[in-house]
């Protein structure tokens, strides 16, 4: 069974509420998962886990893959740096020798895929004024 898919509409909202502070759990939550689906869409493969706990955790990034156990390559951060990270706010670099971000792991290296596209393109509105 495929897991359930956030609906872009419903998951940029929620990311937009977390930039603007919003602490409600489920809007964390939702942003979170969010923008770790985006990343896994933009980075498919299974050799990194990218893990936010409690909210989710994805594998991402072409390479060598594993079966069982612990994933040879790991990283592991909370919420608020992961929404951070992913919309651009706070540079990789930066989040790892701060020590908010654990990452293992030869391949634990996010930096080519942060940040993450989560908003759609505007929609040209065709409109003619007279």
């Amino acid at each position: 069974m495929a897991k359930a898919r956030i609906v872009a509409q419903v998951g940029e909202a929620a990311v937009r509420q977390a930039l603007a502070g919003s602490v409600d759990r489920d809007v964390t939550a939702t942003a979170v998962r969010y923008l770790l689906q985006r990343l896994a869409d933009a980075a498919p493969g299974n050799s990194v886990e990218v893990r936010v706990p409690p909210f989710g955790a994805v594998q991402c990034i072409e390479g060598p893959t594993h079966t069982r156990g612990t994933p040879p390559n790991v990283v592991e951060t909370d919420a608020a740096t992961w929404v951070s990270l992913a919309t651009g706010s706070t540079v990789w670099a930066d989040a790892v020798a701060t020590g908010s971000v654990s990452a293992s792991g030869q391949r634990a290296n996010l930096t080519d895929q942060l940040p993450v596209i989560w908003e759609r393109p505007a929609q040209a509105s065709a409109t003619i004024e007279s």
